[in-house]
């Protein structure tokens, strides 16, 4: 039975530890941005949770009001869908609707039946025309919004007077309800109050009623301590024991009944645009490939030594440190020559149990050792350059030998 011989592993093919090397600066960059990333998003998570978050220490965040009502022995919950508020509401809470404009118009009707005559307080924070149309009937959006962002109260409402100047200023309200017309700007108010006649009283007395506030300044963490503003947002979201803080979340948000794909939003002159290009590339390399015509053989301008294309694929493997290819080609070139001097086909020259039996026999010295032979015509890559001189200067040596009558 015979075996073919193993061929070493060429260096012509980068290493592991070759493309270790080239690529380790880019992997250890990689590494260090994860692993800040992570860290940053660690420290980070328990305090960034959004705009009006009463979770979130961020400046745009509404930690501080949560803080400053537990102390005064309010609580905050937050919600993010709509069944939750709806259940929350009572006469002992208020319920603040963060961002109301991001709630449908159905969501916003089903909010505002439950919410009439709950006996509670429903805060709604910068709602536009069409959102405060449905959530508090009876009052208008002005599309033109306040110059200024603070403002005196201008009102007899008790806890507007006892603030004083607040940052409310931005949306602009009008009612012809009976409605506590506060921070007005330009004649019309900036914060509305509108009892709630058909809603029971709280335990303590205090009746239902709809708070519009134009702006949500006063609720941010880096403007609480200016003016009056925590003194209003205290006062504003303080009237109940419980407060419950509504905040509409994508998954609250229901998808549109006429969802279409991405393809119908693109208008149909571009789909053809695109069409006609690829049709036009098509012709064009037809076109290019009949006019290049099939290949052909061309010989060679010049003529190339031998000595100068061994010259040169020597100098590729050294600078690609492939000795063991090297050596490799050198021992396989010598079987190839020496399996006919010795009675071997050439097409079981690299069988060391045919070829090594057959040079033994023809050799005599020091040659002739089987296990010499095996070392030098099978064995191992060279460790340097130095040893694959030695291991050529063997093989033509071997060769001279063989050779010789």
């Amino acid at each position: 039975m015979t075996t073919e011989a193993t061929l070493p592993t060429t260096a012509a093919s980068p290493t592991a530890r070759q493309v270790w090397t080239r690529t380790r600066g880019i992997v250890l960059a990689l590494i260090v941005l994860v692993v800040g990333a992570v860290a940053i998003a660690v420290v980070r998570s328990d305090a960034r949770h959004g705009e009006l978050d009463p979770r979130s220490a961020d400046p745009y965040g509404s930690r501080a009001v949560a803080e400053l009502l537990a102390d005064r022995g309010v609580s905050t919950r937050v919600v993010t869908t709509l069944d939750e508020a709806r259940a929350a509401i009572g006469p002992d809470t208020t319920l603040l609707v963060a961002v109301p404009d991001l709630l449908t118009e159905r969501q916003q009707t089903r909010l505002h039946s439950a919410t009439t005559g709950s006996g509670g307080r429903t805060v709604l924070v910068a709602p536009s025309g069409g959102t405060v149309a449905r959530l508090a009937p009876g009052v208008t959006a002005d599309p033109a919004l306040s110059f200024d962002s603070t403002l005196a109260p201008t009102c007899d409402l008790p806890a507007a007077r006892r603030a004083g100047n607040a940052d409310t200023g931005g949306i602009r309200y009008s009612t012809h309800l009976e409605a506590d017309a506060c921070y007005p700007s330009w004649r019309l108010a900036t914060l509305l109050r509108i009892p709630d006649p058909s809603a029971r009283a709280s335990a303590d007395g205090t009746p239902g009623d709809t708070v519009v506030l134009g702006a949500r300044d006063i609720l941010f963490n880096n403007h609480l301590d200016e003016h009056g503003n925590a003194s209003l947002a205290l006062q504003l979201l303080g009237s109940r024991g419980h407060l419950v803080w509504y905040l509409p979340s994508l998954s609250d948000i229901p998808a549109p009944d006429d969802e279409r794909s991405f393809f119908d939003l693109i208008p149909s002159g571009w789909l053809w645009g695109t069409l006609q290009l690829f049709i036009a590339a098509a012709l064009a390399a037809l076109w290019r490939a009949r006019r290049l015509g099939p290949l052909v053989p061309e010989k060679l301008p010049v003529a190339i030594r031998a000595s100068e294309t061994v010259e040169g694929r020597a100098r590729l493997y050294r600078k690609a440190n492939a000795r063991d290819r090297a050596a490799t080609a050198l021992r396989s070139a010598t079987r190839t020559r020496l399996a006919p001097l010795v009675g071997v086909p050439v097409a079981q020259a690299h069988t060391p149990e045919t070829l090594l039996p057959a040079l033994s026999a023809h050799l005599h010295g020091a040659h002739g050792d089987g296990q010499s032979l095996h070392a030098l015509l099978f064995g191992p890559p060279p460790g340097d350059d130095a040893a694959l001189i030695a291991l050529a200067d063997q093989l033509d040596a071997l060769e001279r030998e063989v050779r010789r009558p």
